[in-house]
């Protein structure tokens, strides 16, 4: 009856189909005969399921239907997954050179990371060694700086093979000069700009090597990463930077291992001067630092080549004076210039030469983070080669200074927003864990009711 019943609502309906309606084309047209479309009528197929359907969606009045609409949702259906490979593919295929990208450049930076921990613990082992020979650190500290001098024709060397550019070094020096102001370099600004970031430079490592000769190795390295609070406490006071809790904390360890460095060997003798001198280095740097920030504000590599050339060039012409001065004072007395150690003062001069421009030069190819770690494993790479070659043993309250001043280290290059980064990162795991929690409920429940059916036992569903 139910059949019958339903073959009598199919011959009614059945004028709809050559019914005319807006916007659909006639049966009697010609195209409409030759090629089919959705409109016609569906093939019925051997279980008549197709049939079936749509006559009982034109029985319910479904607003939109026409014949075969069920069919061809089921074919979009396919052809939607037919295209999906294709664009799996191109996914997978930018999602694979992303991620070679990102690799790329993090094992680029671990090796400038391991280039400039080695080159800054190489200076800080050959200036140790120099002294040995020749006590005289301002002149150590003047002949390295004149080397500053190379920093821009090596950088134009390496930007005219790189890019390949026809400009000359006076065309790219100019552009480049754009640093110093719109209208370029001249005497003024020079003597404006340079002087003072030249004399801070000067201060730094000065009072560097003056605490090389005081301290070990891994002491003064040690100390000089407390250059980063400072640079911190300035920031925050001078610039008007955000406040961040975790940076005063770091700070507060930062002080607190200098504190401990100082008491290691009592608070008398060559330990507390060398502290201080080390100390004054990392306050030095981080004014410099800031002033550079505040004054120059961001520059390229070009303009930072160009700035450290011309910090040679001022230390050449104006701060040649000095060493003279504690020459004939008997200061910094040297014999003749036959005698000196040319060797160990050009090793000094180059290492740090190669630092300074793998420190600019690193922050452009990969993450300026990776730069800061490079010179805080200065650290343990100073105390392997102390402990090894000049069997330098370590009080607990030394090396307990050392890892508190590290971990303050670590805990400024935290980024601004980690807090918030964090908490996304818990909360989106802890919504991972409760979707598989709801996940073993699903499954556990499933297994309990067709365990319950095979048994013949029947599950009511609580509202």
């Amino acid at each position: 009856m139910e059949s019958e019943r339903v073959e009598q609502l199919g011959v009614r309906l059945e004028p709809l189909r050559s019914s005319h309606l807006p916007g659909i084309a006639s049966p009697k047209s010609p195209k409409a005969e030759n090629h089919p479309t959705y409109r016609e009528a569906p093939k019925v197929t051997a279980n008549g399921v197709h049939d079936i359907e749509d006559r009982i969606l034109r029985m319910t009045g479904y607003y939109g239907y026409y014949p075969g609409y069920s069919s061809h949702r089921r074919d979009e259906g396919s052809d939607s997954h037919a295209e999906t490979p294709a664009s799996e593919a191109s996914r997978e295929r930018s999602s694979y050179q992303m991620c070679a990208n990102v690799v790329l450049k993090v094992l680029g930076g671990l090796l400038v990371v391991l280039c400039v921990s080695s080159s800054w613990v190489g200076t800080t082992q050959v200036v140790q060694r120099t002294f040995k020979s020749f006590s005289c650190p301002f002149f150590i500290s003047w002949f390295s700086t004149n080397w500053n001098i190379l920093f821009f024709p090596l950088y134009y060397s390496g930007h005219v093979a790189i890019t390949r550019e026809k400009q000359t070094p006076i065309q790219k020096f100019r552009e480049c000069s754009r640093l110093f102001g719109e209208e370029g370099m001249t005497l003024k600004l020079f003597l404006k700009r340079t002087a003072p970031f030249s004399i801070l430079w000067t201060l730094t490592n000065y009072l560097y090597l003056l605490a090389l000769r005081k301290l070990t190795a891994t002491d003064v390295s040690a100390l000089y990463c407390c250059h980063k609070a400072f640079v911190f406490l300035l920031s925050w006071i001078v610039l008007k930077d955000r406040f961040m809790g975790v940076r005063i904390v770091a700070a507060i360890m930062a002080i607190t291992g200098i504190v401990m460095m100082a008491y290691a060997d009592g608070f008398h003798g060559d330990s507390i001067i060398g502290v201080a001198l080390a100390v004054g280095s990392a306050s030095t740097s981080a004014l410099y630092k800031v002033l550079f920030k505040m004054f120059l504000g961001s520059a390229n590599l070009g303009e930072v080549a160009h700035f450290f050339s011309t910090m040679g060039f001022f230390n050449l012409i104006f701060i040649s004076c000095v060493p003279l001065i504690l020459y004939f004072t008997k200061v910094e007395h040297w014999g003749s210039l036959s005698s000196l150690p040319w060797g160990y003062l050009c090793g000094v001069a180059g290492l740090w030469l190669v630092f300074n421009i793998l420190v600019n030069v690193g922050v452009v190819l990969t993450y300026p983070i990776l730069i800061s770690i490079g010179t805080l494993l200065s650290v343990p790479g100073n105390a392997a080669i102390d402990v090894l070659k000049h069997e330098v043993i370590f009080s607990v309250v030394r090396l307990a200074a050392t890892c508190i001043i590290c971990v303050g280290f670590l805990l400024l290059l935290l980024p601004e927003e980690w807090d918030t980064v964090t908490l996304r990162f818990l909360a989106a795991l802890a919504d991972k864990k409760s979707e598989e929690h709801g996940e073993e409920l699903t499954e556990s429940s499933i297994h309990t009711r067709s365990r319950s059916r095979a048994n013949g036992a029947v599950s009511i569903p609580m509202a």
